[in-house]
């Protein structure tokens, strides 16, 4: 079998029709159902989100399941955390979960899909998916296929009614609460939950696209993108109110506050600061690509504790250390605080709301008094899956040896390479890293004056350019 780039650092992705087809979405099928097995798990909980593939995916990959001996139950079309919540939830004749999947393309174009898998509350990825695909190609399918049951009847369970009425309970105090608030769902899946706990609150919203359709015709459904956002600036500079919006599979968020002259996007490390304030002696984590104000600001209060970038890693930061927080620029949002440590993007809005409920549009204000800083947005440079790690480990010996940068160098304070390497200089940083989901390096800066931050883009990006030649 040719081999595939669909095995990822934190889940399994590929396109439908070329690399996810029957044959080796029954073999991933088995193969997770044999590694519950091996951790004693017997019952794996399966959803999907609303492209136009994924109840098929969903039908052969419940084929592998039920061959490995593992039952698998039908979660239904629901957002990614929901799937998250059933392994916490207690259903009909005290059946738990061992595991769940959820079947999503995330954020990814149309044509995409794949599995973000968790077993036994712990996240499965990194070096258990890259010894899972050595599994992958050595794994007899004559052998599978024959233990595929002829008649399989998977039963349903509605954790999505459970999810809800969790929410409604734990905002309760907010029913009634009436303030413009507009969301965006992108025609993915997150509307299937948000909607129904506003209505259930009786907290009027303005709605953007909330129907799921995998085709995303309006907009792709990436709120890191300043360009999917468009609609819901125009929606929040009419109601001069608050807005939300939601990626494909409903675990990352942007907040959009309606201000005069033009709204206010908070990046997930601007929120991990607004809400570090709210708890006493704070533990906060962030990831290498959150700026040095959240750092040096939780630091004055709690204590910050900088890790790798990704959803898995982050939430394995948030068990090992008991962190009250987890957050990342892109909007994943993880809250241990009075929820499960996942990454949640309807909670994170409601807790959102909940700041706007106790203290009105002012809850921001802790970041009036922060350090003017000037930072880049996310550059993404192309490169190849065989290269981008290489040239990240050059790049770290280039650093390490003073005598081989250039003349006028700016002078390195310290390097960080928990994950890639961010150069902390004397007015800023600056961060290069391979991306563990996509051909390219991506590259971030950020010093307290303009001049410096574009003189480390351009020291550091002339030395990679070297590098790379």
């Amino acid at each position: 079998m040719e081999k595939l780039a669909i095995f990822r650092e934190y889940d399994i992705r590929g396109i439908y029709g070329e690399d996810l087809v029957r044959e080796n979405v029954v073999r991933i099928g088995y193969l997770i159902g044999q590694e519950l097995r091996k951790k004693g798990g017997a019952t794996l909980g399966v959803g999907f989100d609303a492209r136009t593939h994924s109840r098929e995916i969903f039908k052969w990959f419940c084929d592998g399941v039920l061959a490995s001996g593992v039952t698998p139950y039908n979660l239904g079309e629901i957002p990614t955390p929901v799937g998250y919540f059933a392994l916490y939830c207690e259903f009909e004749g005290g059946l738990h979960l061992d595991g769940s999947v959820m079947i999503t393309g995330s954020h990814n174009p149309p044509q995409y899909n794949g599995f973000k898998i968790t077993l036994l509350k712990e996240p499965f990825f990194g070096e258990a998916i890259y010894a899972l695909e050595k599994d992958f190609y050595a794994l007899d399918f004559d052998v599978v296929t024959q233990k595929i049951p002829e008649n399989s009847n998977i039963k349903t369970l509605n954790v999505l009614e459970m999810y809800v009425a969790f929410m409604c309970k734990e905002f309760s105090h907010l029913k009634g609460f009436k303030i413009p608030i507009s969301i965006d769902c992108g025609n993915g899946i997150a509307g299937v939950g948000i909607t129904k706990i506003l209505e259930h609150l009786k907290i009027g919203y303005e709605g953007l696209f909330l129907e799921p359709d995998g085709n995303f015709p309006n907009h792709h459904p990436d709120p890191s993108e300043e360009e999917n956002l468009r609609f819901l600036h125009k929606k929040v500079q009419q109601t001069k109110g608050i807005g939300f919006a939601f990626d494909g599979d409903g675990d990352r968020l942007a907040v959009v506050k309606y201000t005069p002259n033009e709204n206010k996007v908070y990046k997930g490390d601007e929120l991990a600061i607004i809400f570090a304030y709210k708890i006493p002696n704070p533990v906060v984590i962030g990831e290498v690509k959150c700026s040095l104000n959240m750092y040096e600001s939780i630091d004055k209060i709690g204590t910050s504790i900088m890790y790798k970038t990704g959803h898995s890693n982050l939430k394995v930061k948030l068990k090992e250390t008991n962190a009250h927080m987890a957050f990342e620029v892109s909007g994943h949002i993880f809250f241990n605080d009075r929820y499960f440590g996942f990454d949640d993007a309807t909670y994170a809005a409601l807790r959102v709301l909940e700041l706007v409920y106790e203290e009105g549009m002012g809850f921001d204000k802790v970041l009036e008094k922060l350090p003017s800083l000037y930072s880049t947005d996310e550059i993404k440079i192309p490169t190849t899956e065989n290269e981008k790690f290489a040239i990240v480990e050059r790049l770290k010996e280039v650093l390490k040896n003073p005598n081989t940068l250039p003349i006028n160098f700016p002078r390195i304070v310290d390097i960080v390479s928990i994950d890639g390497v961010r150069v902390i200089f004397e007015e800023g940083w600056g961060l290069i890293r391979a991306s563990n989901t996509t051909p390219v390096l991506v590259t971030r800066f950020e010093a307290k004056s303009q001049q410096s931050c574009v003189l480390y883009q351009k020291v550091l990006l002339e030395l990679l350019e070297h590098i790379k030649e």
